[in-house]
């Protein structure tokens, strides 16, 4: 299983676009309500009001998109970059310690040595794949 990608910007911000009609349609709802009762507001009073509501759900919204790209820290996806320290010699398989877990690994680089610090690029089952930290690939 291989890490997941974060939702690109402009799926991020069509989410928020999609958000923010509701709003739109429940503020419409609210002056068609007004008209039909015969409570009259002034149209600069009317556009003055949407653009506050607009601008408020605006940046209640703005501020959700760094949560909706943000790497999920849970279950699989929060193993992908997650650094041990290798408890048993890799030969290419052995065991890790990540965090307070010890894990079955297999390194995708060749042999690693006890106590050396390795991070996670795969997960296969329970099984961990591991490379040297600090290393790319």
């Amino acid at each position: 299983m291989k890490p997941p990608r974060p939702p690109s910007t402009l799926k991020v911000w069509l989410i928020v676009a999609f958000a923010l009609l509701d709003e739109v349609a429940a503020l419409a709802l609210v002056f068609v309500l007004l008209w039909v009762f015969d409570v009259t507001i002034p149209v600069p009073a009317m556009v003055a009001i949407g653009l506050v509501v607009g601008a408020f759900a605006f940046v209640v919204h703005r501020a959700l998109v760094p949560s909706l790209r943000r790497r999920k820290i849970t279950g699989a996806e929060g193993m992908f970059g997650a650094t041990g320290e290798v408890t048993e010699a890799l030969r290419p398989s052995g065991t890790v310690k990540i965090g307070d877990e010890y894990w079955q690994a297999r390194s995708v680089e060749g042999e690693i040595k006890k106590g050396e610090e390795v991070e996670v690029v795969a997960i296969d089952g329970l099984r961990v794949e591991v490379r040297r930290k600090g290393r790319e690939g």
